[in-house]
């Protein structure tokens, strides 16, 4: 078990049982590419169960919280807080970054702080969690540190970023927006795409997700950062 590892245990005030469940959860595939007469496991298959757990527990919590809410609501308020650039938030508040084993060439080209990668790692952590500890356990971890970023005042604090943007556009008048998707990476069951976001033809920024709408709304986060740093300026 490494230091970091125990560290990391020690801040959210979680122990694990099955300290290679938690080992496994921060073990990137390319990692494991370049150890491979090694022990250890990636992370893949824990991030598939952490996914359905995750869906469950969200799903109860605004069942909870939403009593009179239609289905639809609810549907549309979990897909805000499990897409992919609400899990990069939940895994950078928590620096799960630099607990990641990586391989060399995934090091260099800036694994450590990549979208896809930080929301993997969550999720593997989640489905890593609830082996070792349970459903009600991963309930209290997601009650401490992540509803409380997500819900204030019985208001979702998740951002629409193709939303926000489209609204600074306009307001200011600036031009047309168009999304287009620039290129698909990756196996079937681990697909990546990348959108970039344009307007009027010219180029405002990029984003990667699991699916077209999370690389689409995090090539509009990039863009409404850009934006807004001009505006001001």
């Amino acid at each position: 078990m490494s230091g970091d590892l125990k560290q990391l245990q020690h801040k959210l005030q979680i122990q694990f049982q099955n300290r290679q469940l938690l080992k496994q959860a921060f073990t990137h595939a390319s990692y494991v590419n370049e150890h491979r007469f090694s022990q250890h496991e990636d992370n893949e298959r824990l991030e598939f169960l952490g996914d359905a757990v995750l869906e469950l527990t969200v799903s109860e919590y605004l069942y909870d919280l939403f009593p009179s809410r239609p289905e639809g609501e609810l549907t549309k308020q979990r897909a805000a807080i499990v897409c992919e650039p609400s899990l990069v938030k939940f895994a950078e508040s928590l620096e799960f970054g630099q607990y990641v084993l990586l391989g060399k060439g995934e090091e260099l080209t800036g694994g450590r702080t990549r979208p896809a990668l930080l929301a993997d790692v969550f999720e593997s952590f989640v489905g890593a969690l609830y082996l070792d500890q349970g459903l009600n356990v991963v309930k209290t971890f997601l009650d401490k540190f992540i509803f409380t970023q997500v819900v204030l005042s019985g208001k979702l604090q998740v951002t629409d970023y193709k939303t926000e943007l489209q609204e600074v556009t306009q307001h200011h008048n600036l031009g047309v927006l168009e999304y287009r998707i620039i290129e698909e990476r990756g196996p079937a069951h681990e697909r990546e795409f990348v959108s970039e976001v344009y307007m009027d033809g010219r180029s405002l920024g990029q984003g990667t997700g699991r699916s077209k709408k999370e690389a689409e709304q995090q090539a509009a986060a990039v863009a409404l950062r850009q934006l807004n740093e001009s505006l001001q300026g």
